[in-house]
């Protein structure tokens, strides 16, 4: 659905952040327009505080685990999700596209924020390997908007308020990188500027968002030296964070386990909530 007047989205038909068709696309099919699905929080436990959320998939596909199911996790949190559907190097994009999708998701909530009954000042992003890898570059590279944009959403700030950041892809650089999201990102013979610009390690300031990080030791398709790097970031600049790495476990556990089964849910789920509940985002 295209925005207009006071229409209030509903989970059933994605928003297309961009109606008349999104920046470089490079047609107009279904992998060429980014869109927002929102999963509204649960209205016993909302809290006005919402997030997007970029799933991950290497920058070639997009994995629902870890779209969709943390979003109804997030709503039984209180807390309305709003799933990113980004463009992928596995059909011909290359940065700035994705980030450019993630900044507009940013803007576009913001902007409808008090027509959603959402609070304009909790909003994060959330993300999971590579999708944890565009997320990092939204809370590093963010803008405060173009005041003289012709589009009203343009004006506002694309600032995520905190992110969350699942067994990331963090830097660009060698022997750490995932190849796979390198290549889709960048492509294979990238410039040294352009794999340093996109090593979000490199770009950590104070005013960079306070976030949660989770990987596992273990990880064997994203070393875990992508999130103890980007941790070591945050602290030299005096940014606020939670960080959790844990023993074992398999590249893209998600929540580790069903939605409607809260019990048998990864361990840092409980600890999210927690740091959640700290940021005000979660009762």
């Amino acid at each position: 659905m295209a925005l207009s007047g006071q229409t209030l989205p509903s989970s059933d038909t994605p928003i297309v952040m961009w109606p008349d068709g999104a920046p470089g696309a490079l047609g107009t099919g279904s992998n060429d327009i980014p869109t927002l699905t929102v999963y509204w929080a649960n209205p016993e436990l909302a809290t006005g505080a919402s997030m997007v959320i970029c799933p991950g998939g290497g920058y070639g596909a997009l994995a629902s685990h870890e779209g969709k199911d943390y979003a109804l996790w997030l709503a039984e949190q209180g807390i309305t999700g709003f799933v990113l559907k980004y463009r992928l190097g596995s059909h011909g994009y290359r940065h700035p596209r994705m980030l450019e999708d993630a900044a507009r998701a940013l803007r576009l909530v913001r902007y409808h924020a008090a027509e959603w009954k959402l609070d304009p000042g909790h909003i994060g992003i959330m993300g999971s390997s590579a999708g944890g890898h565009l997320a990092s570059t939204l809370l590093t590279h963010y803008d405060a908007g173009q005041a003289s944009a012709s589009d009203p959403i343009d004006r506002v700030s694309s600032r995520p308020d905190i992110g969350i950041l699942c067994y990331p892809v963090i830097t660009m650089g060698s022997p750490s990188t995932h190849k796979g999201s390198f290549e889709n990102l960048l492509g294979k013979d990238p410039s040294p500027e352009l794999v340093r610009e996109l090593s979000n390690e490199l770009h950590v300031t104070h005013d960079t968002p306070r976030c949660f990080i989770f990987h596992t030791s273990d990880d064997p398709v994203v070393p875990v030296e992508n999130s103890l790097m980007f941790a070591a970031a945050l602290h030299q600049a005096g940014v606020q964070f939670d960080l959790h790495i844990y023993q074992h476990g398999r590249h893209g556990i998600g929540l580790g386990g069903k939605v409607d089964d809260p019990a048998h849910l990864h361990p840092w789920t409980r600890d999210c909530r927690l740091w959640l509940k700290e940021q005000g985002f979660e009762k």
